[in-house]
């Protein structure tokens, strides 16, 4: 029983890495026990990068947005106080 409660909590999860053993080969899995292979894993790869690239785009994008908002504010605030 308290053997499977420790496997349970060191199974491999598709982002993460274990080392196995000394040799220290690094296994990803899918989420289904399965281990993926070298191309798999760089797909995977490509994958997440390309989502945190867009995530950050939408991120800065909005940054510049709310910026642009907040400086025509501010102008429109000097324009009414010398009036």
């Amino acid at each position: 029983m308290a053997m499977r409660s420790v496997l349970s909590r060191s199974s491999l999860t598709p982002c993460t890495a274990r080392a196995a053993g000394a040799g220290g080969f690094r296994f990803l899995s899918d989420g289904k026990g399965r281990v993926l292979s070298e191309e798999e894993r760089a797909a995977e790869n490509v994958y997440i990068q390309k989502m945190e690239r867009e995530r950050l785009e939408k991120l800065r994008l909005k940054a510049e947005k709310e910026k642009a908002e907040k400086e025509k504010e501010q102008s429109e605030k000097k324009h009414e106080g010398t009036q």
